[in-house]
């Protein structure tokens, strides 16, 4: 194996992880988001040689990854429904790890109600921290369109969910 086969085997045991956890979060689904890195990392790979730095090779990585969920949106849709109950059972005196675990769970089936755009700005905005500008260079789209699809997708989780203080700190105005 030569050097630059061996860097790229390095990328992928280091670094996929993070893929994962980013990718889960545009997807919703585990299985979605295996496949997504999976397509990225084959990506990256073909264009390993024309790579300057090994140091960008995540960056480009995840730009594919963007770029490959843009394209999964454009595709024809299916329906999907999931359960509107998003209220958990709560008793008065309940302060334990289950109340963090419900809540992470009701955050992530009301995250899966938003449409693939809107969860997409949501990560790239508030889990991986970047500014509108960024998020809209990544997903190939106008800022105001980050703007519009970030207030949405706020304003629906405010609305399924009122009471999680998560939501209650985010800004209404982005960077």
């Amino acid at each position: 194996m030569d050097a630059r086969e061996a860097d790229y085997a390095q990328f992928v045991r280091t670094r996929t992880h993070a893929l994962l956890r980013s990718a889960y979060l545009l997807t919703g689904d585990q299985h979605l988001a295996e496949d997504l890195v999976q397509e990225a990392l084959a990506r990256t790979h073909r264009a390993w040689q024309r790579l300057e730095r090994v140091e960008n090779a995540e960056a480009y990585a995840r730009k594919v990854m963007y770029h490959a969920q843009v394209s999964f949106w454009r595709r024809p849709k299916v329906a999907e429904v999931l359960p509107a109950d998003f209220e958990p059972d709560r008793s008065p005196g309940a302060d334990d790890h289950a109340d963090a675990a419900v809540e992470r769970l009701v955050l992530r089936r009301a995250l899966l109600t938003l449409s693939p755009k809107q969860r997409a700005v949501i990560v790239l905005r508030f889990f991986e921290d970047h500014t509108e500008a960024e998020s809209a260079q990544l997903l190939g789209v106008s800022v105001s369109t980050v703007k519009t699809q970030t207030a949405r997708a706020l304003d629906r989780l405010r609305a399924l969910l009122p009471d999680l203080s998560v939501l209650t700190e985010v800004p209404e105005a982005g960077r």
